[in-house]
Parts: C-alpha cells; sequence; structure tokens
C-alpha cells in the first residue's frame, strides 16, 4: 500500500489518466445498454401505464418462471421477430434477461427500431424473484 501511494504522488498525471479512463468507460459502458429501470419502477410502469413485458431469455429460461403477462422472444431472434412488436411502439417496453446484462444489447435494438420508450429490468429475473415479486410457472 505504502508503494502504491508513493507511486500515484509521483506520477499524479498517470494516476489521474488512469482514473479519468476508468470513469470513462464505465460511463460509456451504462449508457449503451440504455435506460434502466429498478423492479419498483417496473411494476408502475405495468400497473399505471400498460407498459409491454418482453422477455429475452431462451425458452428453457422462461419455463422456469416469467412475470405476468410477459411476451417471449428469445434475444437470438429478436432481430428477425421484431415485426411483432410494432403495435407496442407506443407503449412502455421492459425489456428482461436473466440478470440483466443482454438485456441492454435487445434495449438498444429496440430504440433504434423506434422504440423510443423501451428500458431494461436492471437485475432481470433474478433482482424480480430476489424482491419477492410474482412469477408464473409455464
Amino acid at each position: 500500500m505504502d508503494r502504491l501511494i508513493e507511486f500515484v504522488s509521483q506520477h499524479y498525471y498517470l494516476a489521474a489518466a488512469w482514473a479519468l479512463t476508468l470513469v470513462m468507460l464505465l460511463w460509456n459502458e451504462s449508457r449503451k445498454s440504455g435506460k434502466s429501470v429498478s423492479t419498483s419502477e417496473a411494476t408502475t410502469l405495468i400497473n399505471k401505464e400498460d407498459a409491454v413485458v418482453l422477455d429475452i431469455r431462451t425458452k428453457k429460461e422462461w419455463e422456469t418462471g416469467r412475470i405476468t403477462g410477459a411476451i417471449h422472444l428469445p434475444l437470438a431472434d429478436l432481430d428477425r421477430r421484431l415485426s411483432e412488436l410494432d403495435k407496442y411502439k407506443d407503449k412502455p417496453i421492459i425489456v428482461v434477461c436473466n440478470i440483466g446484462q443482454s438485456a441492454g444489447a435487445a434495449t438498444r435494438k429496440l430504440q433504434a427500431a423506434g422504440f423510443s420508450k423501451a428500458v431494461r429490468l436492471s437485475g432481470g429475473m433474478t433482482e424480480w424473484r430476489g424482491q419477492n415479486l410474482p412469477v408464473v410457472k409455464a
């Protein structure tokens, strides 16, 4: 630890550049994954704004449980089946995956296709279950 402090004090420009790079990388990654909503924000969107839940997990994951009323459209099929969602362009769409990582890519695709209200569920189904929110099993 003493050597780290000594290095930083002697090379503060290098340390500052490293810290700035790290902050920019984190900012860029969070921006790329699109806007996220918490489970409480998601339930508000579902109940008050009639949001559509789009579950992009695999069929096997889907069968372990899903959010009530969710539409299943695996991420692998999203590009080819995107037209099925056209009727929901004016509604908020909450993209759900297993832990919230792959939902960012799907959200970006939806936004590029004109779904301006598409958001991802932060933490995915893991967080949804962790909050003891209702899950329907297939």
